[in-house]
């Protein structure tokens, strides 16, 4: 796939035709999906060619950072999306977010925070709030228990939309919805151009830039652009990691879930359909090491840190337990009438699917997991609706309702599944435990409790904090779930070994499968991807690679001070570990 010379047109031609030789390595996962594509004996047509500044794969929260922060500094960016939302975790995923307890005021880029502002502008705006909801200063629509900003995937949809939206008028960004990337053409080192088809037409497009982020949910890219990357878990004689397992198991990743949301209607009968496989699903107990504590439909799973049994519970007429978890709306919250009930989004220890992978097997087997995952989703809900044990003695709460227009599918399945491990790129450095884990980080400096801080990366490009927390994995592990340091994003997690102008822009940068777990959520994905989208946009005005930015003491030391300028914190104050 290496080009030599070709003519443009040629150049193209060449890509076309190779298309079918280099296959994505994953289908596409979207929800709703209803691409159509060349039938085997129709004559391929070229695709048509764009060029850019920047060309970015993937529209999710680090995707959307990259084409602001590139788009901000002068460079013309074209954003891919397999779904027709862009947002990622925010939206199409419909996962509110996780973030650090210091997020209302610090702990984010500039460019994050005003995206939280935008949220609750938005509802400020547009929906009748109540006074006291007014009054609050930081809203929190939902009042849910995972986060200060429980939120609606389609207010963040706005909210983007809405940051973009300059960018966007002004052609300075391009944004291509329901299009994946097919194949990629690279010469030597460099990735020169990449080939996306269109999920509505089946038409091919090459984009064309002198730099390329990854910013998919699985590291597409890197198999396409045969950058070279890992997956699943590190062996602990690789990485010295105290978590690592002691044999490498690359397809051992943290288990991923079909969200869903869903209101409560008391009196009302809305169970749904019983789905296929629920009698597997509600029978299923997870083989897992510590054991699980019994059934995975239950409200009795491993506390994630100390893997004893615990009982979370779950009532929806007094909206407790689970329901109150990642609660998005509270009607308190709104004006009488506005919402007949609570809505929450389900994603839960009940809902994650372990028996396999959405990446890295045949496509065949992908699909496969995708659906039993569904299943398993939708199994869950029937179990709430009929079985699930009330605490008043009684079973099922058959007035939740499953709400697609909450999430903008046919079947109310999120429109993309909630991937937590991706491939990952073997980068010019990679983030150990020992560089954030509290206790290792302790053990290795031997700092006394309290005075243990992470590792100081001199390269450092933002920063993040998160607890450790592997979620139980298709490998058989439960949770991993231990206290890390806040801690600093290294440029040179974002760097591939070889490759020069492909750059990581989400989960995909360079961590293990250990650290992977704190570099995973949503501020410090946007960090990431607003991070890479600045480095591209540096390295086009100087004319310099990303590689030489590292190493060279001045040109790092003036591209981290346009992060600085752009509202990007490189270091921590003082601050108390999670």
């Amino acid at each position: 796939m290496n080009s030599s010379g070709h003519s443009r047109r040629a150049f193209i031609k060449t890509l076309a035709a190779a298309a079918p030789v280099v296959a994505a390595a994953t289908p596409g996962l979207a929800q709703d999906r209803a691409g159509s594509s060349p039938s085997a004996g129709s004559k391929r047509t070229p695709a048509k060619e764009m060029a850019a500044d920047l060309v970015i794969i993937g529209g999710g929260t680090g995707g959307c950072a990259a084409a602001l922060a590139a788009a901000r500094n002068g460079l013309r960016v074209i954003l891919t999306e397999e779904t027709d939302w862009i947002g990622g975790q925010l939206t199409a995923q419909a996962v509110p977010p996780d973030e650090n307890p210091w997020i209302e005021t610090f702990g984010g880029t500039r460019s994050y925070l005003e995206l939280r502002r935008r949220i609750r502008d938005y509802y400020s705006r547009n929906f009748p709030l109540t006074a006291e909801a007014r009054a609050v200063p930081y809203l929190n629509p939902g009042n849910g228990a995972v986060s200060r900003l429980c939120h609606e995937p389609r207010v963040s949809l706005a909210a983007l939309e809405e940051m973009l939206a300059p960018y966007v008028a002004g052609n300075r960004v391009t944004v291509l919805l329901r299009h994946v990337a097919t194949a990629a053409l690279t010469n030597g080192d460099r990735v020169e151009a990449v080939q996306v088809r269109s999920l509505e037409s089946g038409r091919e497009r090459v984009l064309r830039a002198p730099y390329f982020i990854d910013a998919t949910e699985m590291g597409d890219l890197l198999p396409l652009t045969r950058t070279e990357y890992v997956t699943g878990a590190e062996s602990q004689r690789d990485t010295g990691e105290p978590h690592a397992p002691p044999e490498a198991a690359p397809h051992n990743m943290q288990a991923f879930t079909c969200c869903f949301a869903m209101d409560y209607l008391k009196g009302e009968d809305h169970t749904i359909d019983k789905p296929a496989e629920y009698e597997f699903w509600r029978d299923f107990v997870p083989e897992l090491k510590p054991p699980w504590p019994g059934k995975l439909l239950s409200f009795v799973y491993s506390h994630p840190v100390t893997l004893q049994p615990r009982d979370y519970g779950f009532d929806a007429d007094q909206a407790t337990g689970f329901f109150l978890y990642r609660r998005i709306i509270d009607r308190a919250n709104f004006r009488p009438g506005t919402y007949a009930g609570d809505i929450t989004l389900v994603n839960w220890p009940q809902n994650d699917y372990l028996l396999g992978n959405p990446f890295e097997v045949p496509p065949d087997e992908a699909a496969r997991h995708l659906q039993r995952a569904k299943q398993l989703s939708l199994s869950l809900l029937y179990w709430l609706q009929t079985e699930a044990p009330r605490p008043d003695g009684g079973t099922g709460w058959k007035g939740l309702r499953l709400r697609p227009d909450i999430v903008g599918t046919e079947d109310g399945l999120a429109k993309y599944p909630y991937i937590r491990e991706s491939r990952r790129i073997q980068a010019e450095f990679t983030v150990l435990e020992q560089h954030v884990g509290t206790d290792a980080r302790a053990k290795a400096t031997g700092a006394k409790p309290g005075e243990v801080s992470a590792e100081i990366f001199n390269d450092s490009v933002g920063i993040g904090s998160y607890r450790i927390d592997l979620h139980p994995s298709t490998g058989g592990d439960n949770y991993i779930d231990i206290s890390s340091l806040p801690f600093q994003i290294p440029l040179g997690a974002l760097l591939p070994k070889r490759v020069e102008n492909l750059l990581a822009g989400c989960k995909n940068l360079g961590v293990t499968h250990i650290t992977n777990g704190c570099y995973r959520l949503h501020p410090v994905e946007w960090n990431i991807g607003e991070a890479a989208g600045a480095l591209a946009a540096f390295c086009v005005g100087k004319k310099r690679v990303p590689r030489e930015v590292r190493a060279k003491p001045d040109l790092l030391r003036e591209f981290q001070n346009r992060l600085t300028q752009d509202g990007v914190p490189l270091a921590w104050p003082r601050v108390t570990p999670r």
